[in-house]
Protein backbone atom coordinates (compact mmCIF):
# COMPACT_ATOMS: atom_id res chain seq x y z
CA UNK A 1 0.00 0.00 0.00
CA UNK A 2 1.53 3.71 -1.07
CA UNK A 3 1.52 6.57 0.66
CA UNK A 4 -1.45 7.65 -0.77
CA UNK A 5 -3.46 4.80 -0.34
CA UNK A 6 -2.50 5.12 3.33
CA UNK A 7 -2.49 8.82 4.71
CA UNK A 8 -4.35 11.01 1.48
CA UNK A 9 -7.23 8.22 0.24
CA UNK A 10 -8.73 7.94 3.55
CA UNK A 11 -9.41 11.34 4.95
CA UNK A 12 -10.59 12.34 1.42
CA UNK A 13 -12.84 8.92 1.40
CA UNK A 14 -14.09 9.65 4.85
CA UNK A 15 -14.94 13.63 3.65
CA UNK A 16 -17.23 12.44 0.56
CA UNK A 17 -18.51 10.01 2.68
CA UNK A 18 -19.86 11.86 4.69
CA UNK A 19 -21.71 14.27 1.70
CA UNK A 20 -25.24 15.33 2.90
CA UNK A 21 -26.42 13.87 -0.56
CA UNK A 22 -25.07 10.40 0.41
CA UNK A 23 -26.39 11.03 4.23
CA UNK A 24 -29.85 11.66 3.20
CA UNK A 25 -29.47 8.01 1.34
CA UNK A 26 -28.34 6.36 4.50
CA UNK A 27 -31.10 7.74 6.37
CA UNK A 28 -33.69 6.38 4.04
CA UNK A 29 -31.91 2.58 3.90
CA UNK A 30 -30.04 1.84 7.20
CA UNK A 31 -32.93 2.16 9.10
CA UNK A 32 -34.30 -1.30 7.45
CA UNK A 33 -31.76 -3.30 8.51
CA UNK A 34 -32.51 -6.02 11.32
CA UNK A 35 -31.24 -9.00 13.63
CA UNK A 36 -27.76 -10.25 12.65
CA UNK A 37 -26.31 -7.67 10.60
CA UNK A 38 -23.30 -8.23 7.53
CA UNK A 39 -22.18 -4.40 6.39
CA UNK A 40 -20.12 -5.11 3.51
CA UNK A 41 -17.62 -2.03 3.35
CA UNK A 42 -18.01 -0.60 7.11
CA UNK A 43 -15.57 2.20 6.16
CA UNK A 44 -15.23 5.36 8.71
CA UNK A 45 -19.23 4.13 9.90
CA UNK A 46 -21.11 6.56 8.08
CA UNK A 47 -23.62 4.11 8.42
CA UNK A 48 -23.77 3.51 12.34
CA UNK A 49 -25.99 6.73 13.52
CA UNK A 50 -29.14 5.48 11.60
CA UNK A 51 -29.01 2.03 12.50
CA UNK A 52 -32.41 1.27 14.65
CA UNK A 53 -30.60 -0.66 17.71
CA UNK A 54 -34.11 -2.13 19.34
CA UNK A 55 -34.09 -3.54 15.72
CA UNK A 56 -29.87 -5.06 15.47
CA UNK A 57 -28.59 -7.82 17.49
CA UNK A 58 -24.78 -7.58 15.93
CA UNK A 59 -23.45 -6.12 13.29
CA UNK A 60 -20.54 -7.57 11.30
CA UNK A 61 -18.33 -4.84 10.30
CA UNK A 62 -16.42 -6.01 6.91
CA UNK A 63 -13.55 -3.57 6.24
CA UNK A 64 -9.64 -4.41 5.24
CA UNK A 65 -8.49 -1.05 5.36
CA UNK A 66 -6.59 -0.44 9.25
CA UNK A 67 -7.02 3.24 8.33
CA UNK A 68 -11.08 3.16 7.93
CA UNK A 69 -11.64 1.40 10.78
CA UNK A 70 -9.68 3.43 13.10
CA UNK A 71 -11.78 6.47 11.72
CA UNK A 72 -14.73 4.55 12.69
CA UNK A 73 -14.11 4.07 16.22
CA UNK A 74 -15.70 7.26 17.87
CA UNK A 75 -18.96 6.46 15.89
CA UNK A 76 -18.87 2.88 16.64
CA UNK A 77 -18.67 4.07 20.67
CA UNK A 78 -21.86 5.25 20.56
CA UNK A 79 -23.84 2.23 19.78
CA UNK A 80 -25.44 -0.21 22.33
CA UNK A 81 -25.60 -3.27 20.22
CA UNK A 82 -22.13 -5.33 19.55
CA UNK A 83 -19.81 -4.88 16.48
CA UNK A 84 -17.56 -7.37 15.34
CA UNK A 85 -14.61 -6.01 12.70
CA UNK A 86 -13.92 -8.18 9.73
CA UNK A 87 -10.66 -7.23 8.37
CA UNK A 88 -11.42 -8.60 5.02
CA UNK A 89 -12.45 -8.41 1.37
CA UNK A 90 -15.88 -8.66 -0.07
CA UNK A 91 -14.46 -11.79 -2.17
CA UNK A 92 -13.60 -13.33 1.41
CA UNK A 93 -16.39 -13.06 4.06
CA UNK A 94 -15.36 -15.24 7.11
CA UNK A 95 -19.05 -16.53 8.16
CA UNK A 96 -20.71 -19.73 8.19
CA UNK A 97 -23.61 -20.17 4.91
CA UNK A 98 -26.88 -18.51 5.30
CA UNK A 99 -25.28 -16.96 8.83
CA UNK A 100 -27.06 -13.45 8.20
CA UNK A 101 -30.79 -11.83 8.74
CA UNK A 102 -29.44 -8.44 6.62
CA UNK A 103 -26.57 -7.53 4.00
CA UNK A 104 -25.99 -4.23 4.11
CA UNK A 105 -23.89 -2.65 1.42
CA UNK A 106 -23.93 1.46 0.80
CA UNK A 107 -21.41 3.26 -1.68
CA UNK A 108 -19.03 -0.01 -1.62
CA UNK A 109 -19.60 -2.35 -4.89
CA UNK A 110 -18.08 0.47 -6.96
CA UNK A 111 -14.77 -0.37 -5.46
CA UNK A 112 -14.72 -4.07 -4.64
CA UNK A 113 -12.03 -5.54 -7.33
CA UNK A 114 -13.71 -8.59 -7.92
CA UNK A 115 -17.34 -7.74 -7.04
CA UNK A 116 -19.46 -10.59 -8.87
CA UNK A 117 -17.38 -13.06 -6.08
CA UNK A 118 -18.28 -10.45 -3.59
CA UNK A 119 -22.13 -10.51 -4.65
CA UNK A 120 -21.39 -14.09 -4.70
CA UNK A 121 -20.56 -14.30 -1.05
CA UNK A 122 -23.14 -12.33 0.09
CA UNK A 123 -25.50 -14.44 -1.07
CA UNK A 124 -24.10 -17.69 0.68
CA UNK A 125 -24.09 -15.94 3.85
CA UNK A 126 -27.65 -14.26 4.07
CA UNK A 127 -30.23 -16.43 5.49
CA UNK A 128 -32.51 -18.07 2.85
CA UNK A 129 -35.14 -15.58 4.29
CA UNK A 130 -32.79 -12.43 4.85
CA UNK A 131 -32.81 -9.23 3.08
CA UNK A 132 -29.73 -7.38 0.96
CA UNK A 133 -30.19 -3.67 1.24
CA UNK A 134 -28.16 -1.41 -0.87
CA UNK A 135 -27.39 1.99 -2.16
CA UNK A 136 -24.91 2.20 -4.87
CA UNK A 137 -23.83 4.60 -7.23
CA UNK A 138 -23.58 3.31 -10.52
CA UNK A 139 -24.63 3.55 -14.30
CA UNK A 140 -26.14 6.16 -15.75
CA UNK A 141 -29.48 6.03 -17.79
CA UNK A 142 -28.78 8.52 -20.12
CA UNK A 143 -26.23 7.83 -23.01
CA UNK A 144 -24.51 11.28 -22.59
CA UNK A 145 -23.67 10.65 -19.25
CA UNK A 146 -23.33 6.60 -19.74
CA UNK A 147 -20.27 8.19 -22.15
CA UNK A 148 -18.59 10.52 -19.70
CA UNK A 149 -18.42 7.88 -16.93
CA UNK A 150 -16.44 5.64 -19.42
CA UNK A 151 -14.26 8.15 -20.46
CA UNK A 152 -13.77 9.61 -17.17
CA UNK A 153 -13.33 6.06 -15.22
CA UNK A 154 -9.83 5.07 -15.60
CA UNK A 155 -8.80 7.86 -14.15
CA UNK A 156 -11.40 8.06 -11.48
CA UNK A 157 -10.34 4.80 -10.38
CA UNK A 158 -6.56 6.10 -9.75
CA UNK A 159 -7.67 8.60 -7.20
CA UNK A 160 -10.80 7.10 -5.51
CA UNK A 161 -9.79 3.93 -4.02
CA UNK A 162 -10.79 1.62 -7.10
CA UNK A 163 -14.44 3.24 -7.77
CA UNK A 164 -16.29 2.69 -11.04
CA UNK A 165 -18.43 4.90 -12.75
CA UNK A 166 -20.68 2.85 -14.36
CA UNK A 167 -21.33 -0.45 -12.55
CA UNK A 168 -24.74 -1.87 -13.64
CA UNK A 169 -26.58 -2.69 -10.06
CA UNK A 170 -29.52 -4.04 -10.88
CA UNK A 171 -28.38 -6.51 -13.37
CA UNK A 172 -25.68 -7.68 -11.05
CA UNK A 173 -27.50 -8.10 -8.38
CA UNK A 174 -29.94 -10.57 -10.36
CA UNK A 175 -27.01 -12.58 -12.13
CA UNK A 176 -25.87 -12.99 -8.42
CA UNK A 177 -28.86 -14.53 -7.47
CA UNK A 178 -30.79 -12.09 -5.78
CA UNK A 179 -34.26 -10.95 -6.37
CA UNK A 180 -35.00 -7.30 -6.42
CA UNK A 181 -38.06 -6.39 -4.07
CA UNK A 182 -37.87 -3.00 -4.37
CA UNK A 183 -35.80 -0.53 -6.41
CA UNK A 184 -35.64 3.04 -6.44
CA UNK A 185 -33.17 5.56 -8.56
CA UNK A 186 -32.42 9.32 -9.11
CA UNK A 187 -29.08 11.68 -9.37
CA UNK A 188 -28.59 12.79 -6.19
CA UNK A 189 -28.66 17.00 -6.06
CA UNK A 190 -25.78 18.09 -6.00
CA UNK A 191 -23.34 15.52 -6.83
CA UNK A 192 -21.69 15.69 -10.57
CA UNK A 193 -23.73 13.57 -12.72
CA UNK A 194 -21.22 11.20 -13.57
CA UNK A 195 -21.25 10.21 -10.42
CA UNK A 196 -24.35 10.80 -8.87
CA UNK A 197 -26.62 8.30 -10.34
CA UNK A 198 -27.93 5.94 -7.30
CA UNK A 199 -29.93 2.74 -6.98
CA UNK A 200 -31.12 2.08 -3.28
CA UNK A 201 -33.84 -0.76 -2.48
CA UNK A 202 -33.64 -4.48 -0.95
CA UNK A 203 -33.53 -7.67 -2.63
CA UNK A 204 -33.83 -11.42 -1.16
CA UNK A 205 -32.71 -14.86 -2.45
CA UNK A 206 -34.15 -15.82 -5.47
Amino acid sequence: MGLYDRFILPPLLNKVMSAKPMTYQRRKVVPRASGRVLEIGFGAGHNLPFYDPARVSQLWALEPSREMRAKAAGRASKVSFPIEYLDLGGEQIPLDNASADTVLVTYTLCTIPDVMAALAEMHRVLKPDGTMIFCEHGKAPDGDVERWQKRIEPVWKNISGGCHLSRPIPEMLRVSGFKIADLETMYLPGTPRFAGFNYWGTASKA
